[in-house]
């Protein structure tokens, strides 16, 4: 017998989310220009060490961060503050992703640099709250999620802009149990939301002279969400006839990454979030795995630098925290030094990345005593980042 209750009481469940998505769009399309950060005088980076490994290769990546910035911070022209606040211990006990005051605080500052934090899984002794990456994207309307792959001797540069705030994941917390049978989870792909992350990626493209941007979906079999979201992409092509347009679906795309006749030929990639999460944790492997990729969370009026790996609680109970690799969060500071216009700074420190991590490797991280410490690192990376020789080095490195 059908369950007409438990019908109408889903029905009412999906009514509610659709009235807030609306409400959203509306934010969406009265939401504030770009923020000029040449106009803003000091501009305020906040450090949000995070949880579990965290706070450890938080102190790295703050290090090189004030090393890179120096001049600048003397002027007045930078400040750079940490935001306590933001563990698990302390989202558990408010039961939110992000306490209130932790949140007011964030909005105080223009960018932020996070380390990973702890997402509750079934299972776990904490809450059911939603991770607190999701729900900053969502609350600063953080829509584009940007992480570039390097790997220069390989010819891989590659860059993916990842819809930051909605499909599966935005709606990952507000699934229901309809009854003992039947549970369901809902995806949502908006226009305005698709189309500002694929002009995005386009204006990128453009700006950097690239001639390919590739779409990647599955709208062969989810037809009417990726639809939308391919149907946007193609639209918006049309405006950058310099640039090669194509789409790929996820399942083949994976595959072509580790296709070494083709991987060469992409250049930047636009792409929903669950398949951009799956795709640029693929990626990280060519450049040493995730432990070394950044990620860039875009807004018009802020912005977030961070990991793209968990918080490894492991590590820290087995007391291992002081070998984890910070390479990802220094990354992370490269890309965060560029978006608020010190752009030769940042290839400066990529480049000394590159170098330590993937042509030198006169110290390697293993996140044991077999390796060298988080600290030990960042003083190698420190030391080339003084080097005279550092872009000389690098230019080797391409070559060899």
């Amino acid at each position: 017998m059908i369950n007409q209750t438990a019908i109408q009481k889903a029905k009412d469940h999906f009514g509610q989310l659709l009235e807030n998505q609306m409400l959203r769009m509306e934010k969406i399309k009265s939401a504030p220009d770009w923020i000029d950060y040449g106009r803003v005088s000091p501009i305020k980076i906040g450090i949000l060490p995070g949880d579990g490994i965290g706070p450890y290769i938080a102190t790295e990546a703050e290090r090189v961060l004030r090393f890179m910035l120096e001049d600048e911070l003397k002027k007045g022209k930078l400040y750079i503050a940490t935001i306590e606040g933001l563990t698990i211990e302390n989202r558990a006990a408010h039961n939110k992703a992000i306490p209130d005051d932790v949140l007011e605080e964030i909005k105080k500052f223009h960018v932020t640099l996070k380390g990973p934090t702890t997402t509750p899984r079934k299972g776990d002794p904490w809450p059911n709250i939603e991770s607190c990456n999701v729900a900053l994207r969502k609350e600063l309307d953080l829509f584009a999620n940007v992480r570039p792959v390097r790997v220069p001797k390989q010819g891989i540069d590659w860059i993916f802009f990842r819809e930051n705030t909605e499909d599966l994941y935005a709606l990952g917390p507000y699934g229901i149990d309809v009854d003992e049978d039947i549970s369901i989870d809902f995806k949502l792909i908006t226009g305005p939301g698709s189309e500002r992350i694929c002009r995005l990626a386009f204006e990128h493209a453009r700006k950097n002279k690239k001639n390919r941007i590739t779409c990647v979906t599955k709208a062969n079999v989810v037809k009417t969400t990726d639809g939308r979201f391919l149907e946007n992409f193609y639209r918006l092509a049309k405006e950058y006839p310099e640039i090669q347009a194509d789409d790929w679906y996820i399942d083949i795309m994976t595959a072509k990454l580790v296709d070494e006749k083709r991987r060469r030929e992409f250049q930047v990639f636009v792409l929903p979030n669950l398949y951009g999460d799956i795709l640029t944790d693929e990626a990280a492997e060519f450049q040493g795995g995730v432990g070394t990729a950044g990620s860039a969370n875009i807004g018009k009026q802020y912005a977030m630098f961070e990991a793209i790996h968990g918080s490894a609680p492991r590590m820290v109970r087995e007391g291992r925290a002081q070998y984890a690799d910070p390479a990802s969060m220094i990354r992370a500071a490269a890309m965060l030094i560029g978006h608020i216009g010190f752009e030769e700074k940042a290839t400066q420190l990529e480049m000394a990345l590159d170098i330590c991590g993937q042509y030198e490797k006169k110290l390697v991280i293993t996140g044991r005593p077999t390796g060298v410490t988080g600290k030990e690192f960042t003083d190698y990376l420190l030391d080339w980042l003084k080097n005279p020789k550092l872009r000389e080095t690098w230019q080797s490195y391409v070559n060899s």
